[in-house]
């Protein structure tokens, strides 16, 4: 990935990710899809996934780029987090759609 980004929507800021934004067809669940759970609010376009068991958030597609994953870096064992730079994503912006 280029950069990790964290977000400032009320639902980021709560949930405390750093996330890593990935193309669709670059993430694959190899085992364990059965025990993630998915919250979805406003539109319904964005999809946050969680852990059934432990409650983590460990990734989401995107309303403003329904094409990709952003992925909780915090999930991956091993990833160095001083390797990529961190970005602000401005979310708290875009967070209610009015209907």
């Amino acid at each position: 990935p280029d950069e990790s980004t964290s977000c400032d929507c009320t639902l980021c800021t709560k949930k405390n990710a750093r996330m890593v934004k990935v193309p669709e067809s670059a993430l694959t669940i190899d085992a364990g899809e059965e025990m993630l759970a998915t919250y979805r609010w406003n539109t319904g376009v964005a999809q946050h996934h969680f852990c059934k068991i432990c409650g983590i958030y460990t990734f989401h597609r995107k309303r403003a780029d329904p094409n990709s994953y952003c992925v909780n870096v915090y999930c991956l064992d091993g990833f160095d987090l001083d390797a990529i730079p961190h970005r602000l994503a401005d979310g708290i912006n875009m967070s209610v759609v009015e209907s």
